[in-house]
Order: structure tokens, then C-alpha cells, then sequence
């Protein structure tokens, strides 16, 4: 009876408490509205008075519960005391260990919070973005020709004693889709180019030409014979072709995720090691819209020394050619020497177009792109068109173009110059090729005959412009060393990009959010499978055995998901800036490759939990491990359904795809609403059951449990028919409230001729609030996992979760909202967060989820020139407290007012915004956007530095987010074979080193996997002025040490080796192989054999 009576005690006062918190919780959110949705102004006394009678309900309600909770304890006792439910059978306990509780207070070293704590140090010659943006006026005057710079003159004698250099490089812009899909971009054009390409560089060797994007030389490579390849490989030793950054694409920097870019590169570059044996040198990336210091750190790590970028905000164009400092060493905002500098120019002018490149006067430029002489298919707007360079016009040609030459060279600080020669899918025919190099040629044959005019002129490649650069500045080839003509550091980054006026590109960092949404799908799946194939293909060789695991049918599966996951990170595919057709044909290839990479999860998983190894085999018409159904929308959860129960459970392997051993729900749909669920132990797990509504009339059942899993574990549960068991309750503590309110808003597109577009955000006004014409349904679930509240209006659908567990999960608040905005005319909807906090004009967002760019609201720009890309999160702080959303999908966030935080959820766009694409947004679909929101209480001193790190638990909240448990139903066979948990590591990767990936290499000798695999790690920065009490976490901190021999359980490591972070280059170390340590923020890649 004492057990009884303590259960009753104990479930009433945590019942009591919960209902409280939960209920003014609901509270501020409700914000007192009446079914009208007005404001009830009756007084505190009056809200007082509510409050209790509601607490009267609730408290009636507790008193029914506490009776059930005593009938089940009285239920339950019996069988508690043999200590095992699980029938005897298929699911052997193996070597079962559960984790142990979380420590009260996370082992942190006090070492490992100095990197956060640093104080900044701008360098000497630096130059700080956020500086720049205070300083600048953002006005937009007519500059003349430059219509948005300043007229440029020089003294004829400059160059007497350096002579001007120019190099000439053709490039031919290949867009991976946007008007077209790729396929058909391939088929009418880039095949032509490239095959053109062969045979018009073999014409003359002092032509050029450079590349860029691998998605279409390998997809042309697979299709020439072996003559051309080695004509190809010719062009390449000779100089004459270089491939520039070799990416699978030109990937955005807005939208994409580092895991995704890092993917993408290193897709690239094994292509090219394989294919080329070509490491490139040059990033050259001239159409993403802005630019992230990510990148440039990404390109670095992977063992570039330069690179080039061109969209950037024409203001600070216009500064940074005033104080000559267009080329520079980009650096990290968290460097404080110079690791991760990368030496970069910024192209000046409007374009990356031949009327923008060669000079500061598009009108003449224009004359100088031959493929528009008279009688082609375009022409000059200018209405001067080109001359065909003959003996007669020469000179006056010359003249005419040395001095746009003369004048751009007046913006930087050498006697260098680069002036690019092509755009979007150029040099598709002969005539082109010919029309291009042969009056270029005569220009520069004249210009290096006459020494008069103090001139060198030549074809060249991106590198070939940056070797000699480097030569002019007394640098060395490849190294960063600034030289005697010191070149700036900078820091920071270059959004949000505005090429005219007030017209900025902030729209895209939400357009189409649905498939932003399913790019973050396949990247947490494609990694967890990566990490699985990774550790079965281990296991397989150490077991020896031949086995019917289809190791080279996944490969396959998986190397189809990187490229496609690749493609889709193009600067037109994850922007939602491509036309319609297209964007359902890289909507299809991501969920075609979620679907597959699902296959490589399951049949993985179905090997290492198998206790038989040589009993394996491969169905792939009846999986013995089941997810997701092809039929179901990415947003739902598998469906188990639960027949023919009797006394046999029917099992569940759950995956964890995170380095760290977590306590996490696990939610699947049920048939029957009468289930509980058993440990590996046969012991009985918590667990909730409630409704899910379809409609206002349906529901579904769902079942939720927490699972314990070990790092990149795999655990079995098994779910019984029977009667519903003893919940337990856990509060975790909290003394104080902030104000937290939730609400929507709309924005629409302004009356002036340029309106939004896919590209553009153009609002008429500030947002008016969102008030439905019908007033919403509201369901709320109580349970002793969690306890929801479903808001439902005509556009929206909006779920607030609160989590009562102890783990990562029970510290935040999950939101979801889905969204239709399918009947709207020129609108956009909004999630606002309005807080207490004491922002001011400060907020942060993430870049690419690798690192965190403070941001000041300026009342000197318009109000959609702040808003940034939001790729992982956005947070707000005060002296006192954090308010963090962490998001799994990227959208465009801003903070207008201080304490409150806005992000755009859906646009719908009845017109072209003027950017090229030719059409508005009307492809909306249902769209599910998940968040969590994070409050915590900080104290640290309010700063001003350049650089903000977020804390563990928001990182890890992040992670559990972004990459749940992954659960799978073993299917009803007969022949029901035994299985075992697998738990690869002996304990969890310290809290602030991020497994990225772990993905097998191609064979070089065959298109299989080889034995070896690619580990990329990434040592976080984290910020230690925030709690670090109660936080679930099981993880210490290290110093970025891993000896990764003692983490690993059964595998051995073979080798290990440092890389570049795409393997081009191999690092010499004497540091001992088997310890693996990395610095703050720094992300490392090893070439990795287990056996």
C-alpha cells in the first residue's frame, strides 16, 4: 500500500504543478483573447478570478487521474515483481546496457570555455563587415557610366615603370537547372560547349578556358570516347583548361547547410582525383546571391588559395573600390591569427557579363562581346554594337579598350588585372569560339607589339591570374603570407545582397519552403546512412563472411543521393528560384533519394542487430526492417500497425544517428490506442498515446516512448496489446518567467512597378497582424511525455509542444506550423516571437549551421534589407537571458523591433520580380515548418564582438531536431529470427565534437566502395555563460581530443589518416595518428580504415 500511496502523493502534487505551469504557459500565449478575438479588458482582479476557476476544472480533472494512476500501480505491482514482461524469444538481451542518468551539472572543462570568452582583436589592417555597414550611408547616387560607382581617371605615365598585366579568362556560366532542368540544359547546350570546348582549345594553345561545375563534366565525360578524354587530359597539363572550385555545383550560400556543401566538394573533388587526377587551386563563384565567410573556410580547408566572388550589395562595391580593397584575405570572424585566411577578389561592376567585366562602362564593354556582332541573336542594349576587329579599326579599338582596362585597374592595388570573358551557357557554338578568340587575339597581338602602351595582354585561367598576382605582391604561390603590397584582412560576410536600389534579395531565403524543408530530410538521412553503410561494411569484413549484403547496389543507392543532394544545393535549385517544371524535377530526385537511402538504412541496420550474421539475407520486395511508406508525405511517421498481438511484441529497431548516447521520444502510429512498450531488459517504458486529427472529425493514434540509445546505437523496443502501465512524472526546475508570445503576420508586395518575386522582397509596409476570419479550433493533449496545444486557423496550423522528460528534448518548446496560403493573392506569412528581452538593435543568425554572424537592425535601410538567412537558428539576448528558435529548414528571419524575432514561413507571388526566371511563386504547397524555442538564462556580460557562439544544449538541441531517432518495424515473419542491440562506441563523443560524416570512399580501381572512408569531424564553439545544470546531456568536454581506438566497441582502426577535407592532399604530421584533436571551430577530415 506505501508504493501505492507515494505514486498517489507524488502523481498528484507533479500533476498539480505541471497543469499550473502548462496553463500560464497557455497563457501568454493565449494572451486573454475572447472567442472574438478581442482583448478582455476586466482588470487583474478579473484575470485572477479566471485563472482559479480554471484551476477548480483542472483540478477535478487531477482527481480522476490519480484514481486511474492507483488502479495501475495496483495492476502493475504483480507484475513488477518477477521483473521481466518480455516473452521469451526473438530478442536477445546481448550485451544490454542502459545508459546512466545525466549528471546534475555537465563536466565541462573551464579550458574549453576560454575560446568564447576571448576578446576580439580586429587586425591591424582589418576590415570588419559590421564596421562597414555602420559606416556606410547606403545612399544610391548616380555615379555616370558606373551608374553605381564613380568616374575613374588616370595619367597616361602610370604604367611607364610597371607595365599593365591583363589576363582574359573565358568562362561559360552553367546553371544545374533554372529555366530548364538539367537534363535539358545538358542536351541543348552545356554538351555542345564542352565538345566545341575540345576541339577549339587544340586550335591555338594561347587560347583558355576555365570550368566549375563537375554535376555536368562527369555526366559529359561518361558520354565521350577515350580519344576525347585524353584530349581532354591534354588541355588540362598543358595550362590551357582549368577547373575551378569543382563542386558538383555552384552551391548557394544562403540556404545550404555545411554538410550538404562540404558533401557536394568533396563529391567533386573525388570525381575529378578519379577521373582527372585534377586538385583545383580557385574557388570562382559569380552567381550565388551574397556570400558566406563559411564557404570561403570550407574552400580552404579543402586546400584552395583563392577565390573569386561577385554578388555583393552595391554600396559596399562602391566602398570597397573607393578604398581599393576589392581584393583581400578573407578570415574567420573566430580566427584570431590567420589559419583560415584565403586570399579573394570581388569583382567590381553590376554583373558577371562580358558589358560588366571589362571595365567600369558597360556600354563600351558590350562592344567587346564579340557574340554580339550585327546579325547574331542578341544584341547591345546600348544600341552600339560590336566591330569585327579589323586592320583598319584596330588601333582605335585598342585605345577604346585599354582604357576601361586602365580604369578598372585604378580599383585595386596592383598592376594585375582580371578580366572575365563570358556568361550563362556561352560558347555553345563554333562560330562563337571563333567570333570571341580571334578578335581577341588581334587586340592583344596589337597591345604586346607596341611597348608604347605599356601592356600584356593574354588568354588566361582564374589561377593563371592569381599566380601572377601573388608574383606582383611578393607573396608565394600558394600560402597567405600578405606580401609588400599588403593586401586588407577581412571579416564578416556579404548579405543581404542588393543589385539595384532598394530591390533586395531577401525573398529567396524562404521561397518554396517546402523543398528547403525536404533538402534537410535527405541530408539527415543520407548521413545517417553514410554512418550506417560505414560500420556494416566494417563489421562485414571483420566477421569475413561472405555475405548477401548488397554493398554495391547501396553504393550505388548512395552515391545517387550525394549528387542529387549535391545538385539540389545549386544556387537556383535550394533558393526556390527555378521555374516550375524544374523545381518538381529536383523535388522528385530528393524524394526519390530519401526513399533509397531509407533502403540502405534498413537493409544496414537489419545486418549489425542480427545475432546469426550467416542467417542474413536480402529481400528487397520484403525488407525485414520497414520505414516510411513511398505513399506517405515526408512530414508523417511510420505507421505499425498492430495485428495478431496476442502475447508475442511486435519489435521496433531504433536507430541513433548522433554521436552522443541520448534519452529521446520516439513517436510512431498505432492501430490500437491499448499498447505499452518494453526496454531490451523486458521492462515496461513510459509512454503516451493520443489522438492525432486528420480533420475536424478524424483521428489517428499515435504512440509516443522515450528511448535510451546509445551513439550511433541500434536498439530494439517491443510494443504489447495490453493494458495501459504506470506513468512517471519529472519536473525539471525553474523559478522565473519571461514573456513569450506568439503570433502571425502578413506582409504584401508594395504598389511601385518592381514588385516581390522568387528573388525579391519588396513588402508594401510594415506586417499587419493575421486575424482569421473564422475563429480557430483548439485541442489541447495532456500526457505524462507531453503535453500539446493544436491551434487551427483557415491558413495555419499551429502545434506548441512541451516536452516533460528528462533529456535535450524537455528543455525547449517545439513548434510547428503548417501552412496554405494556396488562395492568396501577393502575400507572405510570418511567424512573429515577441519576448521582454532587452535586445536593442541586436540579434544573431546563423551561416550555413557552422558558425554565428551578429546582426544590427539599421533604421537606414529598408525593411527588407534586414532580414538574413536563417539556416540553423536565430537568437536574441538581453544581460539576463537567450531566446533561441532553432529551425529545421531554412528561412529568412529579422529582428525589427528590439525583443522580437520574425521569420517568413510562405510566399505566394503573382509576378516576375525582373531577376530572369520569368514567372511569380503560385506553386505553394502544405507546408510544415518545425522549430524549437529556447529560453536560457545567461550570465555572461552584454558584448559587442563580431562573433557569438551558441550554447551546448542549443547545439544539441539543434542536432536532436534536425536528426530524430530513426525507428523501424521488424516485419511478422514465422521464422523470427534473435537480435542484439549494436552499439559501436564505448561512450559518447565529447559534447562539442560533431561527427559530419563518416562516408565510404570509391574504389579507385572499380565504381564500388573501397575500404576506406572518409571521417570529417567538426570541434564546435560553444559559449559557457548559460546553465549547464539538469541539461539530460551525457557527454563531457575534452580539449578536442579523441582516442578514437578506446571510443570504438568491437572495430579496430586500421589506419588513419589526416586529409584535406575533400582527400585532395594529404597532411604530413608527426602528431601521434591515433589521437585525434582538433581546435575550436575547426573541421577536419581523416581517411579512416576499421577492420
Amino acid at each position: 500500500m506505501k508504493l501505492s500511496r507515494q505514486f498517489t502523493v507524488c502523481g498528484s502534487a507533479i500533476f498539480c504543478v505541471v497543469v499550473f505551469s502548462l496553463y500560464l504557459m497557455l497563457d501568454h500565449i493565449d494572451q486573454s483573447k475572447n472567442p472574438n478575438g478581442e482583448r478582455i479588458q476586466n482588470g487583474p482582479l478579473g484575470i485572477l478570478q479566471d485563472k482559479i476557476d480554471h484551476l477548480e476544472r483542472l483540478l477535478a480533472e487531477n482527481n480522476e487521474i490519480i484514481a486511474n494512476i492507483r488502479d495501475s500501480v495496483i495492476n502493475l505491482r504483480e507484475t513488477v515483481k518477477d521483473g521481466k514482461m518480455f516473452p521469451e524469444g526473438n530478442m536477445s538481451q546481448g550485451d544490454v546496457e542502459l545508459l546512466l542518468p545525466a549528471p546534475a551539472l555537465l563536466p565541462i572543462h573551464s579550458e574549453d570555455c576560454q575560446f568564447a570568452a576571448r576578446t576580439y582583436s580586429k587586425a591591424a589592417d582589418g576590415v570588419q563587415m559590421l564596421d562597414v555597414y555602420d559606416l556606410l550611408s547606403f545612399d544610391n547616387p548616380d555615379g555616370g557610366v558606373w551608374k553605381q560607382g564613380f568616374d575613374i581617371s588616370y595619367q597616361d605615365n602610370e604604367w611607364d615603370n610597371e607595365q599593365l598585366q591583363v589576363f582574359v579568362v573565358p568562362h561559360s556560366h552553367n546553371d544545374p537547372g533554372w529555366l530548364k532542368t538539367f537534363d535539358d540544359y545538358y542536351r541543348d547546350q552545356t554538351q555542345h560547349i564542352l565538345n566545341n570546348m575540345v576541339v577549339k582549345l587544340h586550335e591555338d594553345s594561347r587560347r583558355k578556358m576555365i570550368w566549375s561545375e563537375i554535376s555536368y563534366f562527369s555526366k559529359w565525360w561518361d558520354s565521350i570516347d577515350e580519344q576525347k578524354r585524353d584530349a581532354v587530359r591534354r588541355l588540362i597539363e598543358s595550362g590551357q583548361l582549368e577547373v575551378a572550385t569543382g563542386g558538383w555545383v555552384m552551391p548557394d550560400e544562403a540556404n545550404s547547410h555545411y554538410f550538404a556543401l562540404i558533401d557536394q566538394l568533396v563529391e567533386g573533388h573525388q570525381w575529378l582525383e578519379i577521373n582527372l587526377g585534377v586538385k583545383p587551386k580557385t574557388g570562382w563563384a559569380v552567381d550565388p546571391f551574397g556570400h558566406t565567410p563559411t564557404h570561403a573556410y570550407l574552400l580552404r580547408q579543402a586546400g584552395l588559395s583563392n577565390m573569386l566572388i561577385q554578388r555583393v550589395h552595391y554600396s559596399v562595391k562602391k566602398h570597397f573600390s573607393s578604398q581599393k580593397t576589392l581584393e583581400f584575405f578573407w578570415r574567420q570572424n573566430w580566427d584570431q591569427d590567420s589559419s583560415s585566411d584565403i586570399l579573394c577578389h570581388m569583382m567590381p561592376f553590376y554583373s558577371y557579363d562580358v558589358p560588366h567585366t571589362c571595365g567600369p562602362d558597360p556600354k563600351i564593354c558590350c562592344q567587346f562581346d564579340f557574340k554580339r556582332l550585327p546579325g547574331g541573336r542578341i544584341s547591345c542594349p546600348w544600341r552600339i554594337p560590336p566591330q569585327a576587329i579589323t586592320d583598319n579599326n584596330i588601333q582605335e579599338r585598342v585605345q577604346t579598350l585599354l582604357d576601361q582596362y586602365r580604369k578598372k585597374s585604378k580599383l585595386f592595388r596592383t598592376n594585375v588585372l582580371l578580366a572575365p570573358l563570358g556568361d550563362d551557357f556561352r560558347y555553345t557554338e563554333a562560330v562563337e569560339w571563333d567570333q570571341q578568340f580571334e578578335n581577341y587575339q588581334k587586340l592583344f597581338d596589337y597591345m604586346n607589339s607596341h611597348p608604347e602602351l605599356h601592356v600584356q595582354a593574354q588568354f588566361g585561367t582564374i589561377s593563371d591570374y592569381f599566380e601572377a598576382l601573388r608574383k606582383s605582391t611578393g607573396m608565394d604561390p600558394v600560402g597567405m603570407n600578405v606580401g609588400q603590397l599588403a593586401l586588407p584582412v577581412l571579416s564578416g560576410d556579404f548579405f543581404t545582397y542588393a543589385d539595384r536600389d532598394d530591390h533586395y534579395w531577401s525573398g529567396y531565403f524562404t521561397s518554396r519552403p517546402f523543398y528547403k524543408r525536404l533538402d534537410r530530410v535527405l541530408e539527415s538521412h543520407l548521413r545517417a546512412a553514410e554512418v550506417l553503410y560505414s560500420l556494416t561494411l566494417a563489421n562485414i569484413q571483420k566477421y569475413g563472411q561472405p555475405s548477401d549484403y548488397p554493398a554495391v547496389d547501396n553504393y550505388k543507392l548512395l552515391t545517387e543521393a550525394r549528387r542529387n543532394l549535391g545538385l539540389f544545393q545549386h544556387h537556383d535549385a535550394i533558393t526556390g528560384t527555378g521555374k516550375d517544371w524544374v523545381v518538381v524535377d529536383y523535388g522528385t530526385r530528393l524524394f526519390h533519394s530519401i526513399l533509397n537511402v531509407k533502403r540502405v538504412i534498413v537493409s544496414s541496420a537489419h545486418w549489425l542487430v542480427l545475432k546469426d550474421k550467416p542467417a542474413y539475407y536480402h529481400d528487397p520486395s520484403n525488407p525485414f526492417l520497414q520505414m516510411v511508406k513511398a505513399a506517405e508525405s515526408v512530414a508523417k511517421k511510420c505507421f505499425i500497425k498492430m495485428l495478431n498481438f496476442f502475447a508475442v511484441p511486435r519489435l521496433l529497431v531504433v536507430y541513433n544517428p548522433t554521436e552522443q548516447a541520448r534519452t529521446s521520444m520516439v513517436t510512431v502510429y498505432v492501430t490500437t490506442p491499448k499498447v505499452r512498450v518494453l526496454n531490451a531488459l523486458g521492462h515496461v517504458v513510459r509512454a503516451q498515446v493520443s489522438a492525432v486529427w486528420n480533420d475536424a472529425s478524424h483521428a489517428a493514434t499515435d504512440l509516443s516512448f522515450v528511448a535510451q540509445a546509445a551513439p550511433l546505437g541500434l536498439i530494439t523496443t517491443g510494443l504489447l496489446e495490453n493494458i495501459s502501465c504506470l506513468q512517471k512524472m519529472r519536473l525539471k526546475e525553474d523559478d522565473s518567467e519571461f514573456l513569450v508570445k506568439v503570433e502571425f503576420v502578413w506582409y504584401g508586395t508594395t504598389s511601385n512597378k518592381d514588385k516581390s518575386g522568387a528573388y525579391l522582397f519588396l513588402p508594401d509596409k510594415e506586417a499587419t497582424i493575421y486575424s482569421p476570419s473564422q475563429p480557430p479550433v483548439v485541442r489541447v493533449t495532456k500526457g505524462p511525455l507531453f503535453s500539446e496545444v493544436t491551434t487551427t486557423f483557415t491558413q495555419i496550423t499551429h502545434t506548441l509542444r512541451l516536452y516533460n522528460i528528462h533529456g535535450v528534448e524537455g528543455q525547449s518548446v517545439e513548434l510547428c506550423n503548417t501552412v496554405d496560403i494556396r488562395g492568396e493573392i501577393n502575400r507572405e506569412i510570418a511567424m512573429r516571437i515577441t519576448s521582454d528581452l532587452n535586445s536593442k538593435d541586436r540579434f544573431f543568425t546563423d551561416l550555413n549551421g557552422y558558425q554565428v554572424q551578429p546582426r544590427k537592425t539599421m533604421a537606414k535601410l529598408p525593411l527588407q534589407a534586414n532580414f538574413y538567412p536563417m539556416t540553423s537558428m536565430v537568437y536574441l539576448q538581453d544581460s539576463s537571458a537567450r531566446l533561441s528558435l532553432l529551425t529545421a529548414q531554412s528561412l529568412g528571419a529579422a529582428s525589427l523591433k528590439s525583443g522580437q524575432l520574425e521569420v517568413i514561413m510562405d510566399r505566394r507571388l503573382n509576378q516576375d520580380d525582373n531577376r530572369g526566371l520569368g514567372q511569380g511563386v503560385l506553386d505553394n504547397k502544405i507546408t510544415a515548418n518545425s522549430f524549437r524555442l529556447l529560453l536560457e538564462k545567461r550570465s555572461s556580460a552584454e558584448e559587442t564582438a563580431p562573433n557569438s557562439y551558441p550554447s551546448i544544449l542549443s547545439h544539441m538541441s539543434y542536432m536532436y531536431l534536425n536528426h530524430p531517432l530513426i525507428s523501424m518495424a521488424v516485419s511478422q515473419r514465422s521464422d523470427a529470427p534473435s537480435l542484439i542491440p549494436y552499439i559501436p562506441l564505448s561512450a559518447s563523443f565529447p559534447c562539442d565534437m560533431h561527427l559530419v560524416n563518416l562516408r565510404a570512399i570509391q574504389s579507385k580501381v572499380w565504381g564500388g566502395p573501397s575500404e576506406q572512408a572518409a571521417l570529417i569531424l567538426h570541434r564546435k564553439g560553444f559559449d559557457c555563460g548559460f546553465s549547464n545544470r539538469n541539461t539530460g546531456l551525457l557527454c563531457s568536454t575534452t580539449h578536442g581530443k579523441i582516442l578514437l581506438e578506446k571510443l570504438l566497441t568491437d572495430l579496430k582502426v586500421k589506419s588513419i589518416t589526416p586529409v584535406s577535407l575533400s582527400l585532395m592532399h594529404t597532411h604530413n604530421s608527426d602528431a601521434d595518428p591515433q589521437e585525434i584533436s582538433l581546435k575550436p571551430m575547426e573541421i577536419r577530415t581523416y581517411r579512416l580504415q576499421l577492420s
